[in-house]
């Protein structure tokens, strides 16, 4: 190692002042450029990727807050639904069914039960409904007042034809209503 460090600076002190000058030059280019390459660029790249985790995980924070919201609100609808189940009137779905379509005015074709998917806290009940040749003011008022009547019933599908007959301002309605009851 001696040896090479002697040999060094034969060669150096064989040069000119301007060519040592030169040669520091480069040699001081070299050591900023291997300072740029290890240390500088790699601490920039870790501060752009942390800025970017930041920005993500703000993001993320933005996401989960609406998400939180959104919870809250549906938590809070599904609280006032399973009040209304528990607390609201019982009844045979048939008998309050039958008895709307007398205030509507509607002569039901037919009521018949479906199956309903098992759940552990609740048992629901559907029935599929069909009505013949009613006025879409009938049919509104129908399904307003399952809507609102005082038992919780639901309508889970609904499908409305013209007739093809005559009387065009007559409709076809069939859909299903649903039920549930505490187990």
């Amino acid at each position: 190692m001696n040896d090479l460090l002697e040999r060094i600076r034969n060669a150096l002190g064989g040069l000119a002042p301007r060519e040592r000058l030169l040669l520091g030059g480069a040699g001081g280019m070299l050591l900023v450029a291997l300072l740029w390459l290890v240390i500088a660029m790699p601490a920039l790249s870790k501060l752009r990727d942390s800025e970017m985790r930041v920005a993500n995980a703000e993001r993320d924070i933005e996401i989960a807050q609406r998400l939180r919201g959104e919870l809250g609100e549906m938590q809070g609808r599904l609280d006032v639904v399973e009040r209304r189940i528990r607390e609201g009137p019982k009844g045979n779905i048939f008998t309050t069914l039958e008895e709307l379509s007398q205030k509507s005015a509607i002569k039901v074709e037919s009521m018949e039960p479906q199956a309903a998917p098992s759940n552990d806290r609740y048992k629901e009940t559907k029935v599929q409904l069909v009505l013949k040749q009613v006025t879409l003011a009938q049919a509104v008022s129908f399904l307003h007042g399952i809507e609102s009547a005082p038992q919780l019933l639901s309508i889970k599908s609904l499908r409305v034809r013209t007739r093809a007959e005559k009387e065009q301002d007559l409709l076809d309605v069939t859909f299903t209503v649903s039920s549930f009851e505490t187990l």
